[in-house]
């Protein structure tokens, strides 16, 4: 990512921290609505999965340009998701939700440039989330899925 890129990321992530919580039940709401099929893997309470997810894009927000310090958590989130059974193809309705979550929420403070800045970022974290979810045995995703 371009040093631009990390400060649009910054800048928006700043932004989003004062309304983390409507922006979390935003991003949940749409996410169900939009893929109904992805709600039964995001059990247990509401609000607290909504502040671990608002932690994680802080996290990856202040990392960017220390991809050392972020890719070990994003890992272990991305072998967290497999065991609970995200597929893949689930990061980009995960990720078309994030979009649009920071829209919502940002309104015009979330401009083109932030929005092409938000796809870099989400990409890099769908890669390192992915990687080690398919490092998964299958027998534990399945085990972790009944």
């Amino acid at each position: 990512m371009t040093p631009d890129q990390i400060r649009s990321v910054r800048s928006t992530v700043a932004k989003l921290l004062p309304v983390k919580a409507r922006a979390a039940d935003l991003f949940y709401d749409r996410l169900f609505e939009t893929a109904p099929r992805l709600q039964p893997i995001f059990k247990g309470d509401a609000a607290a999965q909504g502040a671990r997810m608002m932690a994680a894009i802080e996290v990856v927000g202040a990392g960017l340009d220390r991809l050392e310090t972020i890719v070990p958590p994003l890992q272990a989130l991305g072998r967290e998701h497999a065991g609970h059974g995200v597929a893949e193809a689930d990061y980009e309705i995960m990720g078309e939700t994030l979009l649009w979550t920071l829209e919502q929420t940002l309104g015009a403070a979330f401009t083109a440039e932030a929005k092409a800045a938000w796809v870099e970022a989400y990409g890099l974290a769908c890669e390192a989330m992915i990687a080690a979810a398919r490092k998964v045995p299958e027998r534990c995703v399945a085990r972790s899925a009944a």
